[in-house]
């Protein structure tokens, strides 16, 4: 019995620090839904305005006697409503990833800590450069290219919500995309790979970023090369900055700190 009483309350040891963990990563996530309400909350008024703002690239190459339209009977009210909540996520991005941060740094030890600030800094800021890149060069190219390629006496009267999702895609690509240098460098500080291997690989990396850049954007030469060729030089910056860290790397296990 007193041995059964003690494997008991091992057992409940092991189950307080998970339970304990659990209650944090419910508060977190409750934190995390409460900052995007309020921001919702805040942007809602605002709704109409954010859905000209978005669409203002397509919306200045359209014809005279073209304009956007809602096929659907909710369209007016569910597209407003789905990018005030987009909005509000996409601004929160810094909030939510403190939170992330919050509950995983306890368990980082101190050398981990010093590459995972700037490495989750470096991370925010360039999702936003994609978004802007998608917004300010892309977004123009692409529906310039659209709108001037439509056979003559077809009115071009495109559907709210497809543009919406369409921005909303190219969006989310790009943004993903700008954080290849992130992905390459946890791939070699991981171990998982080297630079070396990375270097040897160039050819088949290359021609795997049209690959994406044909599956990602939509079936046009000038917005596949302008997604594929800042994912291969985003790559190469992320050798670089990895042959720093490994060069710094030795010297980082030897100093007075780690001793």
């Amino acid at each position: 019995m007193a041995k059964k009483s003690k494997q008991e309350q091992a057992q409940m040891q092991m189950e307080q620090p998970l339970i304990s963990h659990l209650i944090e990563l419910r508060n977190r996530l409750l934190k995390v839904m409460l900052y995007i309400l309020v921001v919702f909350v805040a942007l809602y008024s605002f709704s109409n305005e954010l859905y000209l703002l978005l669409s203002k690239p397509l919306e200045v190459l359209l014809p005279e006697n073209s304009s956007m339209i809602a096929t659907g009977v909710a369209s007016p009210f569910l597209v407003p409503f789905k990018l005030t909540l987009f909005s509000a996520i996409f601004l929160t991005i810094p909030f939510i990833l403190h939170q992330a941060w919050g509950f995983i740094a306890p368990g980082l030890y101190k050398s981990e800590k010093r590459l995972a600030i700037p490495l989750l800094m470096s991370s925010i800021i360039l999702f936003y450069v994609g978004v802007a890149f998608a917004y300010f060069i892309v977004l123009p190219l692409v529906f310039g290219f659209f709108t001037a390629i439509g056979p003559e006496g077809v009115n071009f009267l495109p559907d709210i919500n497809n543009i919406l999702n369409f921005i909303l895609k190219i969006f989310f690509a790009f943004g993903l995309a700008f954080e290849i240098p992130i992905a390459t460098l946890l791939l070699i500080m991981s171990g998982a790979t080297t630079v070396e291997s990375l270097c040897e690989k160039r050819p088949y990396i290359f021609v795997g970023c049209f690959v994406v850049g044909m599956l990602v954007t939509p079936p046009d030469v000038i917005s596949q090369t302008i997604l594929a060729l800042p994912m291969y030089l985003l790559f190469e910056a992320g050798i670089f900055f990895g042959r720093i860290i490994k060069k710094k790397a030795p010297e980082a296990n030897t100093s007075p700190e780690d001793a």
